[in-house]
């Protein structure tokens, strides 16, 4: 399947600057298979060092620093030649190798004309540990699930694609295109982006493997889980993991410890919590007291909301079949439109650099869903999974802080429309949010 990360291993490849790459990304989202597709497309040969297969490599690491010699042991256990340019070096399954870690900052210093790529499960959680890790000396290229786009990619819908694509204006959606693309979406909120599942349904089409498909990867997270160099923490990794789907089904998200485990305190289990957020396995939405520049001077550390890394693999999670979503709308509504909200979290983690975080007024009474740095923007976003799209925290947050933002967002399953500065955006085009912004604020000024 095309990804949309092979673009930037291309910049990287051609980069004057580049320097060894490290890929990040939860388990089983790519990473390897996109190392090897790339090298296979834009290098003469690949040259594929696993850590875990063969921990005895990490010698040829520790016993020295020069990179000469560290190549020479690696050209004799792969058999061919390693070249400047034309091999690409992957170094795989390297989160339990800190000697891998570091050498890349000689590769760096002494060995530029060699392309190196790293990759490995619980990469986040090695790099957080206190080490020697060669800070400044590495590339990073974060791997996520497959978007939504990357989806219809997949699906060959070459004619939905290019309207989107070609789309420079804010008018609707014909109901030609808004229908399918509707379609389409609930499709993937049933598969997810995790490649495993979306290439058994691209090829087979057969949506009772699916379930299958996901159970595995979240029972490979669960052993995961039992890697955290402190065993008391695991019982914690599995109740935070499991309680995720009762954080979301409520109508305030607000992660709350309580719902982990009755009596729990945070000083108990923030060292868990931590853990998954690092692995990659979920992701930490914090609270602003201000929407104001920039955001992380007004982060509220004590509030915050915690989302899973790919929407099925939260339905699956909650243990809900795909055949419970056959009526029209119910998969966009259930469990108070955590998927939906889980889906634009997805969507906008991939497009934009930049953290999201969240709203409340001092009350409670009000809360925007997700506020978005873009630019010298601060943009407040809700995500209306009803059909009531009237947005009170929308008009709360502006009047209660006198504040012109420009524009303001709201996604739900109505069409597309600007309406003053309010921009509803359908949901099935949260991956083109970057340019119905330009768009929304070229037509403000």
């Amino acid at each position: 399947m095309e990804r949309n990360a092979m673009q930037d291993l291309v910049a990287w490849k051609e980069s004057p600057y580049r320097k060894p790459l490290l890929l990040q990304g939860i388990r089983q989202v790519g990473k390897t298979w996109l190392l090897k597709e790339f090298g296979r497309r834009y290098y003469e040969r690949v040259a594929l060092f696993n850590f875990d297969e063969h921990p005895e490599y990490r010698q040829f690491f520790s016993s020295t620093k020069d990179i000469t010699r560290i190549l020479s042991n690696l050209q004799f256990a792969i058999g061919f030649p390693i070249t400047e340019g034309s091999t690409l070096i992957v170094f795989d399954e390297i989160q339990d190798a800190p000697e891998v870690l570091n050498s890349l900052k000689y590769f760096h210093e002494n060995g530029k004309g060699y392309h190196v790529a790293c990759a490995g499960s619980l990469l986040g959680v090695a790099l957080a540990k206190p080490s020697s890790f060669p800070v400044g000396q590495v590339d990073f290229l974060r791997i996520l699930p497959l978007t939504f786009r990357e989806m219809l990619v997949a699906e060959d819908e070459k004619n939905l694609i290019a309207y989107l694509d070609a789309k420079v204006d804010l008018d609707p959606i014909p109901d030609a295109f808004f229908n399918p693309l509707v379609e389409n979406l609930k499709k993937y909120f049933l598969i997810g982006g995790m490649p495993e599942a979306m290439a058994r349904w691209v090829n087979e089409k057969h949506s009772g493997q699916i379930d299958g498909i996901l159970w595995s990867i979240i029972q490979a997270y669960e052993r995961d889980f039992a890697k955290h160099p402190e065993p008391r923490e695991y019982p914690k990794l599995m109740h935070i993991w499991h309680s995720l789907p009762s954080q979301l089904a409520r109508e305030n998200k607000k992660f709350l410890y309580q719902l982990v485990k009755q009596g729990a305190r945070a000083r108990e289990y923030e060292d868990a919590l931590h853990w998954l957020v690092s692995a990659e396995v979920v992701t930490k939405v914090p609270r602003c007291t201000k929407p104001a520049l920039p955001l992380s001077a007004y982060e509220d550390l004590s509030a915050f909301k915690v989302y899973a890394a790919d929407v099925a693999l939260l339905r699956r999670l909650a243990q809900l079949d795909i055949s419970s979503f056959l009526h029209p709308t119910q998969l966009f509504t259930e469990f108070k439109g955590a998927f939906v909200e889980n889906y634009i979290l997805q969507a906008l983690t991939a497009a934009f650099p930049v953290p999201l975080r969240y709203w409340t007024s001092s009350d409670n009474r009000y809360e925007v869903d997700f506020l978005l740095q873009h630019k010298n923007h601060i943009i407040p976003i809700e995500v209306k999974a009803d059909t009531n799209i009237s947005s009170s925290s929308l008009k709360a947050i502006k009047r209660l802080h006198d504040n012109d933002f420009g524009l303001r967002i709201r996604y739900s399953l109505q069409n597309l429309k600007l309406d003053g500065d309010v921009l509803n955006i359908p949901f099935f085009m949260a991956d083109w949010t970057e340019k119905l912004i330009t768009l929304a604020l070229q037509r403000s000024v």
